[in-house]
């Protein structure tokens, strides 16, 4: 399940980030309204979360833009205004929901449970490769039936993948899935994290790496080597 953060406050948006990951969603950042489009047009997310005051594009228009081209995607618009006139506003520009600063995360929560349980084209689908599967509605891992236990950001690494199976990432495409485009951590953690998912998931000796390296381009996941 991958979720587009569009919040131009900085912490702000990494105590939503840091939350979203503990429940084992994919998430992006975006700063500002023109960052957040083309994200979008980029990716496939199932929920977008809009601040409705950010630099360059309003939400507002950000919200309109998405419409035209997706009517069920769910939007959950923030903003600071508590006004009747500001949600209206935002509801017509196609918001299902608006959550209103300073808010509670377990509140926010609750929302976005709620607007996924509503759209249910949204409805996660069982993700699988070969013998490996992957339950978004049950933040499950199995591979020949045996359950693999994963860690929040190694799960957020496996989702990603199985959602772009024989497409080359490269290390930047998977920090700004998995981490975000501004992490200033080690530089290896990209790496160190594949090295940790590629171990879980040899669960028996003839289990076949389905994770492999491209060198100078990134990594494939894919049954073909």
């Amino acid at each position: 399940m991958q979720i587009l953060i569009v919040e131009d406050e900085e912490k702000i948006a990494n105590l939503l980030r840091r939350g979203l990951l503990e429940e084992h969603y994919a998430v992006d950042i975006a700063r500002d309204g023109e960052q957040a489009l083309e994200k979008y047009e980029i990716n496939e997310y199932d929920l977008v979360i809009l601040d409705l005051m950010i630099p360059k594009i309003s939400g507002e228009e950000v919200c309109r833009s998405i419409r035209k081209t997706n009517t069920s995607i769910p939007i959950l618009m923030l903003t600071a205004k508590d006004s009747i006139s500001d949600k209206v506003s935002g509801l017509d520009a196609g918001a299902d929901d608006f959550v209103t600063k300073p808010f509670s995360y377990d509140e926010l929560s609750a929302r976005i449970r709620a607007l996924i349980r509503r759209n249910k084209k949204a409805d996660p689908v069982i993700l699988t490769l070969d013998d490996l599967l992957l339950n978004p509605a049950t933040k499950t891992v199995f591979r020949c039936k045996k359950e693999i236990v994963l860690t929040s950001r190694e799960y957020s690494l496996l989702d990603y993948f199985m959602r772009n199976q024989d497409i080359v990432l490269t290390k930047t495409n998977i920090l700004e899935h998995v981490w975000d485009y501004n992490y200033e951590g080690f530089s290896n953690i990209v790496e160190t994290y594949v090295k940790y998912l590629r171990k879980k998931l040899k669960v028996t000796e003839k289990s076949q790496d389905l994770i492999h390296t491209k060198r100078g381009s990134g990594y494939i996941f894919s049954l073909k080597k």
